[in-house]
């Protein structure tokens, strides 16, 4: 079945709200305008059931089915409606009006989808059980989908699988990407304070140089993904940040370095921090300083289940036809708290094409419209057939 007909009449109504999303971005769990806005919406399709604050500023609508018989059960899809803390430089007529956030990930049309999925299921109901529609803030960072779950998301409304969707610059319109199995990447964070000895530039050998003793750091550390991780596995290792000293002529006493490590697999997330804590000790055993790693875990690695990877690849060739799905995408090493989810119940996670736009988080990203009828009605035709009475 290709892209279904009242999908494509609710097209323009969906592209409104997703360009009103646009223009009003709302960050980590401060959306209260944006969790008003899908609330609204909600009760006004008719949803047998809306809760709001779940997970601090999470939505959620219950969608009953009006079929009595057939292998009744709950669906869960979840959409993110959180931005970026990111100036938009983009130019268009519903551009941020916010200054210093934008979407640059597309959250607001994921949201808009699965809206107009939403009225779609509230206006036919042709399936027997329940659909849950799960709007969540907090995913950029903020592990909104761990404060749902935390708040009962699963248990209270009894949801037995869960599908997420994410658009994929890149990807051509129309088409879909997913894979069984890890999907996105472990993201972790290091944060390495070095304490040393100052003292003046001209005289380095009454120091313990914090700048030289970073420095050997960020090499010593990209050894680990190139020599102790296995070349057929994945593993990354970043240093993005390096403070230290303020003055052209002197030697600070402390510097700060911080980074992130992405894994596909848990035993390569243990053997990274493993090993960052035996090189941070053998640099300060060589250099004379003081070195504290602080590893901090974050969210796990996306892992797509089996048969829901099934039931997903074959929604979606139903939509866009069996061409125009990928099933074996190149996993990506960034991360998305729809791991969680993914944890708590089996489900699936599918990327939905963007096509040539800018990349995810740049401040030119833009949410193409024209995907629109593709992710809404996978979300609508795979509630209907995995619900089916």
């Amino acid at each position: 079945m290709p892209i279904i007909n009242r999908v494509a009449d609710l097209q323009p109504d969906i592209m409104a709200w997703r360009r009103d999303l646009h223009a009003h971005p709302e960050v980590m769990y401060d959306v209260h305008r944006t969790a008003a806005f899908v609330a609204e919406r909600l009760r006004a399709f008719g949803c047998d059931e809306v809760v709001t604050g779940l997970g601090q500023t999470g939505v959620v609508g219950v969608i009953k089915g009006r079929k009595p018989s057939g292998k009744s059960g709950v669906i869960g899809l979840r959409a993110d409606m959180d931005a970026l803390p990111i100036e938009e430089e983009t130019n268009l007529p519903y551009a941020s009006k916010t200054p210093g956030k934008m979407h640059a990930c597309g959250h607001d049309g994921h949201t808009a989808m699965l809206l107009g999925a939403a009225q779609y299921l509230a206006e036919t109901r042709n399936f027997a059980g329940d659909a849950v529609v799960i709007f969540q803030p907090a995913e950029e960072g903020g592990a909104g989908a761990a404060a749902m779950i935390k708040d009962g998301l699963m248990d209270r409304f009894g949801i037995e699988q869960v599908y997420g969707m994410h658009n994929g610059p890149g990807i051509p319109v129309g088409s879909f990407a997913l894979r069984p199995g890890a999907i996105m990447a472990a993201m972790d964070l290091i944060t390495i304070e070095i304490e040393g000895v100052g003292g003046h530039a001209a005289y380095p050998h009454n120091t313990i140089d914090t700048v030289v003793v970073g420095a050997q750091l960020v090499t010593a550390l990209q050894s680990i993904v190139s020599r102790s991780v296995n070349p057929l596995e994945s593993a990354v290792l970043s240093i993005c940040e390096f403070h230290a000293g303020n003055a052209h002529n002197v030697i600070p006493s402390s510097a700060t370095l911080k980074g992130t490590v992405r894994s596909l697999k848990p035993q390569v997330r243990d053997l990274m921090e493993k090993r960052m804590n035996e090189v941070v000790a053998g640099v300060a055993l060589q250099t004379g300083a003081k070195i504290r790693l602080d590893y901090d875990r974050g969210y796990p690695v996306v892992v797509n289940h089996p048969s829901e990877t099934d039931m997903a690849v074959q929604i979606a060739s139903e939509v866009a036809g069996a061409a125009n799905v990928n099933t074996d995408m190149t996993p990506i090493m960034g991360a998305e708290d729809f791991a969680y989810m993914l944890e708590a119940r089996p489900g699936a996670f599918i990327f939905v094409g963007n096509g040539p736009s800018a990349g995810l988080h740049h401040p030119a990203y833009n949410f193409n419209d024209d995907a629109i009828v593709f992710g809404t009605s996978y979300w609508v035709r795979l509630v209907e057939t995995t619900l089916a009475a």
